[in-house]
């Protein structure tokens, strides 16, 4: 049982939740995804089954997309909804940001950027998360790290009783969090922020056009989706025996990762060119067990 679930996660359910209804729709333990989704947040979650987990590294390094709401006016310790209030800003402060502002502290965060996560994130900080440390008590502060924001759309901007909400669109490289952005937002404009609502919207290749809800959702063989993840490689059956064994074959006319399809078509694992001895030769570096 190998391939992939697109699944239109709901809110309110960890990623690992997600997992575990499918480990159980499948009757399998290997099942994994790729790239964590809060609890609160929805959208897109990949869920790889069985060697289809160990192609899901190429996924999570991808594009990602998301549609999301900052509220400007409070923080949180989690930098969203589920946090506990840490601020409130002073009506007067709140009165003094204009639309005009708003646009031009986001526009400062398109391009290749240092961000510093939210300490309540999944990260590991020797061998244990950041959030199970901040449950426990522990003061996290998490490096920046280097992320990429391809771009931020600000879709609609509205002043409430609670404060500013800005409906924005983003796409950015993995390891971005919006939720970073809604709390470094609001530190900009000093009246503080964080995140209401999140929607993945691509987990690229995959859209959410594709997902579906964790009961609805079908098992995509990895032969259907492979094109979209790697370049190919047909095989003849000498070359698909010796790839089975564990032996490389001539080297691949194009460089990088190259997926394998034997001559029926069906996945049989991964190519990439290695030098071996004197000579560059195609060798398996993920090989999928014969049945």
């Amino acid at each position: 049982m190998d391939g992939f679930l697109l699944v239109d996660k709901a809110g309110g359910m960890t990623s690992h939740d997600v997992v575990a209804m499918a480990r159980k729709k499948l009757n399998t333990k290997k099942v994994g995804h790729a790239g964590t989704l809060d609890p609160m947040a929805t959208g897109v979650l990949v869920l790889g089954v069985g060697i289809a987990t160990r192609l899901l590294t190429y996924i999570t390094d991808g594009k990602k997309s998301y549609e999301g709401t900052i509220l400007l006016g409070s923080s949180t310790h989690t930098d969203d909804k589920d946090g506990d209030l840490i601020s409130t800003a002073a009506k007067e402060d709140l009165a003094k940001v204009t639309n005009e502002s708003i646009s031009a502290e986001l526009a400062k965060f398109v391009g290749k950027i240092k961000q510093r996560p939210s300490s309540v994130s999944a990260i590991k900080i020797d061998g244990k998360s950041a959030h199970a440390r901040v449950r426990a008590g522990e003061q996290v502060e998490i490096p920046e790290r280097d992320v990429t924001i391809d771009e931020i759309l600000v879709k609609d901007i509205r002043v409430n009783d609670t404060g500013i909400e800005v409906d924005i669109s983003v796409t950015c490289s993995a390891g971005t969090y919006i939720r970073a952005i809604a709390r470094d937002l609001g530190e900009q404009l000093m009246v503080g922020g964080h995140l209401i609502s999140l929607r993945r919207t691509l987990v690229s290749p995959f859209s959410l056009e594709s997902c579906h809800q964790i009961k609805d959702a079908e098992l995509i063989p990895i032969v259907e989706v492979i094109e979209k993840l790697f370049l190919v490689r047909n095989l003849d059956f000498s070359e698909s025996r010796e790839i089975l064994f564990g032996r490389s074959i001539v080297q691949n006319p194009q460089p990088g990762v190259v997926a394998a399809l034997d001559s029926q078509g069906a996945f049989i694992g991964l190519l990439e060119n290695k030098l071996q001895g004197s000579q560059i030769v195609a060798a398996p570096i993920l090989v999928k067990a014969s049945e």
